[in-house]
């Protein structure tokens, strides 16, 4: 969940360095920290919190050199302090680390009894000592850094400097993403292309136990017996992005806003709107012959696979399981023969999704994945890998990236649907034609945004939360309170509406805001049902809902807000928008960190 970077360049590196971090700060932010090399000697500078604090150390204490390193954490061994912050040094090797070292107490241990002193609380400073220690023994610094490594259990990616070295650093990866970049005479490390973006468009993504070797003039690959490697050099389409919030006042608030685009750009990816058709590219397997889809997910991505769920069993009749993927492979799951499997990540290097993925190949699985990221390690490993074109998301929330993986999993339970009969060609365009038109109404939503900005005022007084609905509208308020937690602070919980009745009535009273997403349709009437039974127990409820929903309900509800009438197909989709903009707007009146809340970053690649 860290993000790192290296440069072993030929100009002024610390800019580079500080820029690179600052795009990378999504990935963590509780302390952040540079080392270059200058006339031989390693230097660095370190401190707590965020980029901006570090900037201002750097301000007063001016970093020189070309060749450099540079690390954001997000902390997992040892407290959030400057001297837990990144790189980790002595005075002969400098190291910056994402991931978790798995042995480190023996390791520690170990070195500690051959005289090594050490000085944080953290897993990534055995790395530094066990270098060292190789070194002392007379070893070069490829040997030592490759007789490190066979030590080392757990998820890394790595990036190291020596003193006296300006022509070397080294990277590896296990477990954790680590992408090599090429430029006019510079080689460079990185956690993600996005990292790299400014600096090169030719990008070689190492693989599960790469090491890489960078000199100014070249970079040797060896796999994890030591056995040197070509990988193939892939041009990036985040090169050259520049990511900024524009004129809004967080990057969230600005992604939200981008919706429409973005939903409209995934679309255009899979729809043919003359036919009103979903084309997909060509899968390893028939629809009509896979007996069950097991689906994966982390966080939103989970909450989009729930949705996908009822899309699939629905529409296509195919009986899907979706799980947590931090639980998935360790129930062991049994899988049918000439299974499929999904799975569904924003980054693509999610560590619990990956290792789900790994479990399924085992067990002879088809693999699909739904990514933003079409370079990232789920995609690579995929059989087939649909991608999401959300653009880069740098708020931690996830808002676009979650309603673009909507999009393709209803085009994918729409051709499911029509590859194993259960959808007529009629009934396939009447779907698609609700999809293609979910843009335009976004659009016409978001430019009627300022009821919420005033019930936001509202909830920023509450102490907890309820988000209920029914249908595919329960997973989505799931994702509703999700989404309202983690950036405001305050406590709120998703439930299915018919089981507020077995305990979560207890909770309800006059003080308690209850969202409830009920849009006209099939389940309204039941729905309606439960919001009376809130009502009745003073609960204050927010509706949301088309005219006809609100007409129905009548008196009783705190607050109605009002969205465009949809096809229950995608109003899911569309739902997702108020609750997203809910979430922000309470967070913003809290004067939380929208887009960097505390203990959490973007992309979880640690377990």
């Amino acid at each position: 969940m860290c993000g790192i970077i290296g440069i072993l360049g030929n100009k002024a590196v610390t800019p580079l360095l500080m820029d690179a971090l600052k795009r990378l700060e999504y990935r963590g932010y509780d302390s952040a920290g540079v080392a270059t090399l200058l006339n031989g000697r390693i230097d660095r500078r370190r401190a707590e919190g965020k980029i901006v604090n570090l900037e201002g150390v750097i301000d007063e204490q001016p970093l020189g050199g070309t060749v450099g390193i540079g690390h954001t954490r997000w902390a997992t061994h040892g407290r959030p302090t400057e001297s837990n912050a990144h790189p980790h040094a002595n005075t002969e090797v400098a190291v910056v680390h994402n991931g978790i070292i798995e042995n480190f107490r023996a390791l520690r241990k170990e070195l500690e009894a051959a005289g090594h002193s050490f000085e944080t609380e953290t897993d990534t400073e055995v790395v530094v000592h066990l270098v060292t220690d190789y070194l002392n023994s007379q070893k070069s610094p490829e040997e030592a850094v490759a007789a490190t490594l066979k030590r080392l259990h757990g998820a890394f990616a790595l990036a190291i400097i020596f003193a006296g070295r300006h022509d070397l650093m080294i990277g590896a990866r296990r477990g954790s993403p680590l992408a090599l970049g090429y430029g006019d005479g510079e080689l460079y490390l990185g956690s993600d292309s996005l990292a790299l973006a400014p600096l090169t468009d030719r990008i070689c993504f190492l693989e599960e136990g790469d090491w890489v070797v960078l000199h100014k003039d070249e970079a040797k690959i060896y796999d994890q017996e030591d056995r040197p490697v070509d990988r193939p050099v892939t041009r990036t389409v985040m090169s050259g992005a520049m990511i900024g919030k524009g004129s809004y006042r967080h990057f969230m608030q600005k992604e939200i806003f981008e919706q429409p685009v973005v939903i409209g750009d995934t679309l255009q990816s899979y729809v043919d709107p003359l036919s009103r058709r979903v084309t997909l590219p060509e899968m390893p397997f028939d629809f009509a012959q896979i007996p069950r889809l097991t689906a994966s997910a982390c966080g939103t991505a989970y909450y989009a696979g729930l949705i996908g769920k009822y899309w699939f069993e629905q529409m296509a009749r195919l009986p899907m399981d979706i799980d947590i993927a931090s639980e998935f492979r360790y129930r062991e799951a049994p899988l049918p023969e000439n299974g499929a499997a999904l799975f569904i990540s924003q980054s693509g290097e999610t560590i619990d999704t990956l290792s789900a993925l790994r479990y399924t190949r085992q067990e002879k699985q088809h693999i699909l994945s739904i990514v933003n990221q079409p370079e990232s390690a789920i995609a690579r490993e995929s059989d087939v890998a649909l991608q999401t074109l959300a653009g880069p998301e740098i708020g931690v929330a996830s808002t676009k990236a979650f309603t673009t993986q909507l999009v393709v999993l209803a085009c994918l339970a729409l051709a499911a649907g029509r590859a194993r009969g259960s959808l007529s060609s009629e009934r396939e365009a009447e779907l698609t034609s609700a999809l293609i038109e979910v843009p335009a109404q976004a659009s016409y939503f978001l430019e009627r945004e300022a009821q919420l900005i005033d019930i936001a005022n509202e909830m920023a007084d509450a102490s907890d939360i309820l988000y209920m609905g029914r249908g595919s509208m329960y997973p989505l308020a799931l994702e509703g309170a999700l989404k309202f937690k983690e950036i405001s602070y305050l406590h709120a919980e998703g439930y299915a509406a018919g089981e507020l009745k077995h305990g979560a009535m207890a909770l309800i009273d006059e003080h308690v805001p209850i969202v409830v997403c009920a849009p006209s349709g099939p389940l309204f009437d039941k729905t309606a049902g439960n919001i009376q039974e809130v009502i009745a127990r003073g609960g204050r409820v927010v509706l949301i809902s088309d005219s006809q929903g609100i007409e129905a309900i009548g008196e009783g509800v705190t607050h109605a807000v009002e969205v465009p009438e949809v096809s229950p197909f995608v109003a899911p989709i569309l739902y997702a928008l108020p609750l997203q903009l809910l979430a922000y707007h309470t967070a913003s009146i809290k004067g939380t960190d929208v887009d960097q809340p505390r203990n959490l970053a973007k992309s979880v690649t640690v377990e």
